[in-house]
């Protein structure tokens, strides 16, 4: 590159400065200030998030929100993924068509009607007591496991979709030589195919989680107040209590928290492929 590329760079680093690195700088100033006019200073608002058991609760909280959302779309986009890997044309066209469309409908529409099938009279609970499985209807709603539910079909083409990808990468021939080798379908699987699908694994759990632990509205609307998340705690520390201090220290520790685990999870990847 000639000695003035650089000057091709700056543009986007004026760019990321402006929309990103200063409103965040002004956030973390945001998070020691006591007044205003950042006349004062103090860690009042960090002692209150790192040192209060509640506050510690609802970051673990958030965190195993995030990891069990990875887990539940792992589980299901896994055969998913597997079965488009094996698939021909017509039933893959499908599989794409049933990963993409989820993301074509605006978050809010997929959650609220999530309401209408976790409701006491939704689909759910109508199917269980028509069954006979369960005499009354089933809470859901407001529940983490219904929460975890709706945030499973949410999520699902972040998982899906990097792992397709990773799988459409796999040569062939590796696949007929294990089974030429003698190797049943299952140790195919287990030596051959996942291991080299990890990478799309860990990039699916990444963006999984990091969706799953910020989703705001969903956390909201189908968690409801019983269930204490970072997000919605931001949001009300900011709008409702107007305790501005506070809430900048929760959304520093939310970012800093899927940071980490985002960080922890792109290693793993980085290990995978070496």
């Amino acid at each position: 590159m000639g000695e003035g590329a650089w000057k091709l760079a700056v543009p986007l680093g004026l760019a990321q400065f402006s929309f990103f690195l200063a409103p965040l700088l002004l956030l973390a100033a945001t998070s020691f200030a006591t007044d205003e006019n950042f006349s004062q200073f103090s860690v009042q608002a960090w002692l209150d998030v790192l040192g209060d058991s509640f506050h510690l609760g609802a970051v673990l909280n958030t965190l195993r929100l995030g990891a069990l959302a990875v887990l539940a779309t792992m589980l299901l986009a896994v055969p998913l993924a597997l079965l488009h890997m094996v698939a021909g044309p017509g039933l893959k066209k499908i599989i794409l068509l049933a990963a993409v469309l989820p993301l074509l409908t605006s978050v809010v529409v997929r959650t609220f009607a999530w309401i209408v099938i976790l409701g006491r009279e939704g689909v759910i609970n109508t199917a269980l007591l028509s069954t006979g499985i369960v005499s009354s209807p089933v809470a859901l709603l407001q529940t983490e496991p219904g929460l975890i539910l709706a945030l499973t079909q949410i999520e699902m083409p972040l998982m899906l979709l990097p792992l397709i990808a990773a799988l459409a990468r796999i040569d062939p021939s590796l696949l007929d030589a294990s089974s030429a080798l003698g190797a049943s379908l299952f140790r195919t699987l287990r030596k051959v195919v996942l291991p080299l699908a990890l990478p799309g694994l860990l990039a699916g759990a990444t963006l999984v989680f990091a969706s799953a632990a910020t989703a705001f509205i969903s956390q909201s609307v189908i968690g409801g107040g019983r269930l204490a998340y970072l997000p919605a705690l931001v949001w009300q520390q900011a709008m409702v209590v107007f305790n501005w201090p506070l809430a900048a220290a929760m959304a520093l520790t939310l970012m800093g928290s899927v940071l980490a685990v985002a960080a922890a999870l792109s290693a793993l990847a980085r290990g995978a492929q070496a």
